[in-house]
């Protein structure tokens, strides 16, 4: 197969998505300390090389900060969490809709998140490798729809600000259709695959998320293409996934599978995601939300990464 990724602007390594939020925390609420995240960090850290941050928010600051201050061996991508600039009433779990106020304050606050992206970018040069404009606001089922002209807007006003590479991070189908003006802007292109969500079985795992990266790398040979998101729930109440589908068996036959395939092949991928957050989702214990950490909220590892770090 052709190496996609062979074009990137930072070496390959493997690649992780972390949250830090613990129980009782939420964006927005109470974040995660700083000696937390050293926690999390010292976790992670001599088993990836890079994180991917969703929000330049008060968290993604100390993460940055604990990397600098304790010197730790990490590389960043940082998002800025952009939010809802249309309603989408095609949102099928009922969220998506706003009123115009709201909608107008939500184009405010994402200017403020991209410029602090900029500052961060600026100030972080030695630890962030990437930048990204948003997170999953142009796929049909979002609840925070924001138009692919404006997302456009952003990628280049990031670009004009600060020196590193910028994608954005959505998942693989948007990119072969209403994303194609978007491609040709961004340094290169990120993009979500998850099997289980598509009522795909363990055994046909990893040839649909072979699939879903083909398809989007040989759109567009001309750009480098990662995998930003993909990961395997551990536990499901049956919204959107049979719970006889996820199980921490099955998350470490697609994971190991995963890295086998991703490193042979050179596929840059950041793995969803590092730990459990209780607060996604709806109060139900077993929201599928809640359960795609190779780790639980306790910071104990599941069978996973069992082999891979014991616990002290």
């Amino acid at each position: 197969m052709k190496n996609y990724s062979d074009k990137l602007p930072f070496p390959f390594g493997r690649a992780i998505c972390y949250s830090g939020f613990r129980e009782g925390q939420h964006p927005g609420g109470s974040y995660p300390t700083y000696d937390q995240i050293i926690e999390d960090l010292l976790i992670l850290q001599g088993h990836w090389k890079y994180l991917r941050l969703f929000d330049c928010d008060l968290h993604g600051e100390t993460v940055l900060e604990v990397i600098r201050q304790e010197q730790l061996d990490f590389k960043v991508m940082m998002g800025a969490y952009i939010v809802a600039e249309m309603n989408n009433f095609g949102c099928p779990w009922g969220g998506g809709v706003y009123t115009d106020e709201q909608l107008e304050a939500n184009k405010t606050r994402n200017l403020e998140r991209i410029h602090q992206l900029i500052a961060l970018a600026n100030q972080y040069p030695d630890i962030i490798c990437a930048l990204s404009a948003g997170n999953e606001a142009c796929v049909d089922w979002t609840d925070h729809y924001v138009p692919v002209d404006q997302v456009i807007e952003y990628v280049k006003l990031i670009q004009k600000g600060a020196k590193q590479p910028v994608t954005f991070c959505e998942n693989y189908v948007p990119w072969l259709s209403k994303l194609k003006p978007l491609a040709e802007v961004v340094d290169l292109i990120s993009i979500h695959t998850y099997p289980v969500w598509e009522y795909k079985h363990i055994h046909e795992a990893l040839v649909y998320t072979k699939d879903n990266y083909n398809a989007v790398a040989e759109a567009f040979p001309g750009k480098p293409v990662i995998i930003t998101e993909a990961g395997w729930a551990t536990n499901s109440n049956g919204r959107g996934i049979n719970p006889q589908n996820v199980n921490e068996e099955l998350q470490k036959i697609y994971f190991d599978d995963l890295m086998e395939w991703t490193e042979r092949e050179r596929v840059f991928t950041f793995v969803f995601e590092a730990f459990d957050e209780p607060w996604k989702g709806s109060p139900e214990p077993l929201e599928p939300e809640k359960h795609w950490g190779l780790f639980k909220v306790d910071r104990r590892p599941k069978l996973v990464v069992e082999d891979l770090v014991r616990p002290s």
